[in-house]
């Protein structure tokens, strides 16, 4: 039997939401705020940005344009960019004119690409360049539903230019503006709002149908957890193609009014936050140790005395963070030294990485180490853990600024139910879940049991005040020749706190012990090897000097201590690569992609055995 107040809440947030779509929240947004500002393109020395008011015009002019097109209701449109306003007007445009829109991971192979467009029976593709178009062209023969390739840039032969389609989009709107408010106004809640494909770390990716019903509900839970002001800046870097990155900076700004920038390139996040500082910001755990490395690079430059100071201002600020948890206040003591060490040192810093006017700070997507959410806490920052998946419309637990505890993904969302099951998967069951995967019955009823319930495949806990932790994914547990269970996640968060690991991979299933395989920070290597004297011409030759080895392997020993016996590493082996999307040792949202990995690197792991 539910909880009465978990069902008090599901209703109050249904009511909010009853019979409501993107396309009329959006109407709403842009008649209220007309004049304020919405996305935001980085261009030669500054940014080129669009109005609620302009954004609309855009939306149904591009909804006019998909018509025009032949584009029927309930048709896919195909997307693949980086992110940008256009993917979302695009997006957005494909919604109104009643067609599904699908980002689609712009790492997948052509094998992947071409079983998504066929999947979802994608009719036009809007591509942002050459580059998108290469995963596409040797695939194209197998798509015969696709009549029409767009093309932000460098449009040739019967594809269209993205100016071309903006014009006869203004003209069919201009021409017939009662057809494309008939389209929109017909849209329904249960309708799908759009179909996202997990990145998959085995086989061909699963469709997942998501309605605006899904979204609308996560939106109305998040922004109750959240509390976030309207007309907040905010920062659109990761893939539309994940869920988190959909519901944060696609979704939610429209219902809060917020004004998105756009980051192209993953590589100008650190001076995007400087210029944009955004009030809320979302990073998987990999984008928060890179931050965390390059601060802690930096703290090492500094003079001793200096580096102390920093170390005692951040003892002030995780003392502070700590003292604040579910059901905890600091004592005066604890405030008064937070807020000494926060005038004199720690807005400092907040202010240096963009973070000044943060409200709220999260992560999910993958385990996010202890360690780093400590680090930051010590900077007077919460990052917040949250845990969902595509599968439940992004989040369905988390922590939030009032009530949070360190180390857990927080606790059910408002009107969401979560459970342990008797195998100690984690279930839950709310609006969120999705009714199923395309075209996968199979999986469906894997997902899915007979009483709603839908089947995460973590395993995890929940302590007496609610809050939930996840041990590992259920088909990812080591389970040793000893019979021991061991999560390889937590070995491999333990190993990364080392700044110079940037990846890490525990393997031991059936056999005697845990054995690690790792790789360098290609970011941070270089400033470590350059402070400790270290000449190299590249990342392979570093990663075979002896002083790199012996800092390794010191790193290897003191994560051994914080782990039991049966968990530590024996035997280690140090790769002269670094993993990334494009090389498949990673998902598109940087998770392991641990099959691949076991058989890349097969005879290495036989070798540590072996040796």
């Amino acid at each position: 039997m539910a909880d009465p107040q978990v069902l008090q809440e599901r209703a109050a947030i249904e009511q909010d939401i009853a019979g409501r779509t993107i396309c009329q929240q959006f109407a709403e947004t842009a008649e209220r705020y007309p004049d304020s500002p919405a996305y935001s393109d980085p261009v030669e020395g500054g940014w080129s940005t669009q109005t609620y008011a302009e954004a609309r015009q855009r939306v149904l002019e591009i909804a006019a344009g998909f018509a025009a097109l032949g584009l029927q209701p309930g048709d896919a449109v195909a997307l693949m960019m980086v992110n940008r306003s256009e993917h979302v007007l695009a997006d957005l445009g494909a919604v109104h004119a009643g067609a599904v829109p699908v980002s689609v991971y712009s790492t997948f192979a052509p094998d992947q690409v071409s079983f998504v467009a066929q999947n979802v029976g994608a009719k036009v593709v809007v591509l942002g360049g050459p580059r998108e178009l290469s995963r596409w062209e040797p695939i194209l023969a197998e798509l015969p539903a696709l009549t029409k390739i767009i093309m932000l840039e460098g449009a040739t032969g019967d594809q269209l230019s993205w100016a071309d389609f903006l014009a006869l989009g203004a003209s069919a709107l201009a021409a017939d503006p009662g057809a494309a408010e008939e389209r929109w106004r017909a849209v329904g809640p249960d309708d799908t709002v759009t179909v996202l494909y997990t990145s998959g770390t085995t086989g061909m990716p699963k469709g997942v149908p998501l309605t605006h019903r899904n979204v609308l509900f996560e939106v109305g839970a998040t922004d109750r957890m959240t509390s976030l002001p309207t007309q907040g800046t905010q920062i659109s870097y990761l893939t539309y193609a994940h869920i988190a990155e959909r519901v944060l900076s696609l979704y939610l700004p429209v219902f809060k009014v917020s004004h998105v920038h756009f980051c192209t390139d993953l590589a100008n996040l650190g001076a995007t936050l400087g210029v944009v500082k955004p009030v809320m910001f979302f990073g998987v755990p990999r984008v928060w140790e890179k931050m965390m490395a390059r601060l802690q690079a930096l703290l090492a430059t500094q003079p001793e005395e200096q580096q102390e100071n920093v170390r005692a201002a951040m003892a002030a600020g995780l003392a502070y963070v700590e003292a604040g948890q579910h059901g905890g206040t600091p004592s005066p003591e604890v405030q008064a030294a937070y807020e000494q060490a926060d005038a004199a040192l720690l807005g400092i810093i907040r202010m240096m990485i963009g973070f000044e006017n943060a409200r709220w700070l999260a992560t999910a997507a993958a385990p996010m180490p202890l360690e780093v959410q400590r680090f930051f806490a010590g900077l007077g920052l919460k990052v917040l853990d949250v845990y969902g998946m595509t599968e439940t419309t992004g989040a369905f637990t988390a922590n939030s600024p009032a009530s949070y505890r360190l180390g857990t993904v927080g606790r059910a969302e408002p009107g969401v139910e979560v459970r342990i099951a008797e195998d100690g998967e984690i279930i839950t069951r709310s609006p969120l879940n999705t009714t199923g995967y395309l075209d996968r019955p199979e999986a469906t009823a894997e997902l899915l049991d007979s009483d709603g319930w839908l089947h995460t495949g973590d395993v995890g806990s929940i302590d007496e005040d609610g809050f939930v932790r996840i041990v590992d994914r259920k088909k990812e547990l080591i389970i040793t020749a000893g019979g021991e269970n061991i999560s390889p996640a937590n070995i491999e968060n333990y190993l990364k706190e080392h700044p110079l690991i940037g990846q890490a991979l525990a393997f031991g299933d059936r056999r005697p012990f845990p054995v690690a395989i790792l790789t360098l920070d290609g970011e941070v290597a270089p400033g470590w090897a350059q402070a400790n004297g270290i000449a190299y011409e590249s990342l392979a030759e570093l990663a075979e000097h002896p002083d790199v080895l012996k800092a390794v392997e010191a790193a290897i020993e003191t994560a051994n201590e914080k782990l039991a016996r049966v968990q530590q590493v024996k035997k280690w082996r140090l790769l002269p690569v670094e993993w990334t999307a494009e090389t498949e040792e990673l998902t598109p949202s940087l998770k392991l992609k641990r099959r691949v990995i076991h058989a890349k690197y097969a005879e290495i792991i036989d070798d540590m055995y072996r040796d």
